[in-house]
């Protein structure tokens, strides 16, 4: 089961001789906008994941999608009234709640995989806040550690949010601060270099961003050590 949002582009091709079957739910924003949903909509971050990165249903769960979409359907058949639009959204608002459940469901189950999966960024980010890093390198960004996986940044934050309660630029900071307590106990670089080795424009951004997550500024935290 995959989601996609206005302007994204997909197509579905046979790969065998049965022929492809499944449900397609299609409408336009005009059918939520005047309903809660209509704003909530923004807060699936489904519709930001790729293709490859679709729900997989158990059959329990196939069984629940699948009984919401021949509801709809039944009541696309019947005669138009006054509730007809009420019904649908309500329908598609809950169609929206069980796949966030279910996509919940699947990034919890899948712990060898995520597992893997954070070994592998631990290691991305590690080779690059190596000190032998280049001065001009900047801070590594969502979407460039999502890359380095092959996830999109939406699928990455939400599996990271649901295996360690943070998001990915979250676990970027994190790991960024670590490196930062690392260089500031064992190395005798100035507040600034230390700052532009990490990938900071500015030195007064590192400090602002160590304090903010130690409570303590850089030299505080040297000093502490000394």
């Amino acid at each position: 089961m995959s989601f996609t949002k206005p302007g994204q582009i997909f197509s579905v091709t046979n790969v065998t001789d049965d022929p492809v079957s499944g449900f397609m739910l299609v409408f336009k924003p005009e059918l939520i906008r005047h309903y809660p949903l209509g704003k909530n909509i923004i807060n699936y971050g489904f519709f930001l994941y790729s293709t490859a990165e679709a729900l997989h249903l158990s059959d329990k769960e196939d069984t629940i999608i699948s009984s919401l979409l021949l509801q709809m359907q039944n009541e696309l058949k019947n005669n138009i009234d006054h509730y007809s639009q009420d019904v649908i959204v309500s329908h598609i608002d809950l169609l929206f709640n069980y796949s966030n459940r279910f996509y919940n469901r699947q990034f919890l189950t899948r712990k060898a995989i995520n597992n893997d999966l954070l070994a592998q960024l631990e290691q991305i980010l590690n080779n690059y806040f190596k000190t032998e890093t280049p001065l001009n390198k900047k801070l590594p960004t969502v979407q460039f550690i999502a890359n380095e996986v092959n996830l999109s940044s939406s699928y990455l934050s939400d599996l990271l949010r649901n295996t360690t309660g943070q998001n990915a630029q979250q676990y970027i900071q994190n790991h960024l601060i670590e490196k930062a307590k690392e260089l500031l106990t064992t190395t005798n670089f100035n507040i600034s270099e230390i700052a532009y080795q990490l990938g900071f424009e500015y030195s007064q951004s590192f400090s602002k961003l160590f304090k903010k997550s130690t409570n303590q500024t850089p030299l505080e935290y040297r000093q502490s050590f000394n």
